[in-house]
């Protein structure tokens, strides 16, 4: 196995940890409890994740198949896709994404009118993004990795938010998790 996966795992535990903001503000009180979690997720999470990716992106390989222009093409329209997705989704949350509190409320509003979790599906587009640009066995297994990862993430966040949040629960009943519903008119 490669190198790639210790950070990328490693970062991902820190992640997922960072869902637990409720538990933190109950045990430590709000403001620690808060800065647990920023810490957990913008400081050892999200960084050594992405530290996993690079790695893996770099890591000699054997290809599926042989990138193609198309393909190439593709990918940076996926990662585009998802980032623009995941930065609309931040400027729609703010701080509560950063620094999420038990004093939040709940942001229904633009993306979260249409599904939960838009900074999760615009994940899955980077990852899909990232495996069209290099479709290597050290980067499909690192996306592969990310996407389950992604699901469990957002079972945590959302056991989290339900606490936090008691609005969460008709909201969760309301709107899609990842994919937002097609409408007949």
């Amino acid at each position: 196995m490669g190198i790639y996966l210790l950070p990328l795992l490693l970062g991902f535990l820190f992640n997922l940890a960072s869902a637990f903001t409720s538990t933190f503000s109950r045990r430590w009180g709000e403001q620690r409890g808060s800065l647990a979690t920023f810490i957990l997720r913008n400081i050892l999470g999200i960084p050594v994740w992405a530290l996993g990716y690079a790695l893996a992106f770099g890591t000699p390989s054997p290809w599926l198949w042989a990138p193609r222009p198309l393909t190439q093409v593709l990918g940076w329209i996926f990662l585009a896709g998802g980032g623009l997705i995941i930065g609309a989704a931040l400027l729609a949350i703010r701080a509560r994404a950063a620094k999420p509190s038990a004093r939040d409320s709940l942001v229904q509003e633009g993306l979260y009118a249409r599904v939960r979790h838009p900074i999760h599906s615009g994940m899955f587009l980077e990852l899909i993004g990232l495996f069209l640009l290099r479709p290597t066995r050290a980067v499909t297994l690192a996306c592969a990795v990310g996407i389950v990862w992604v699901f469990i993430q957002t079972r945590f966040e959302e056991f989290d938010l339900l606490q936090r949040l008691p609005d969460y629960r008709p909201y969760m009943a309301r709107v899609p998790r990842f994919l937002p519903r097609l409408r007949a008119r």
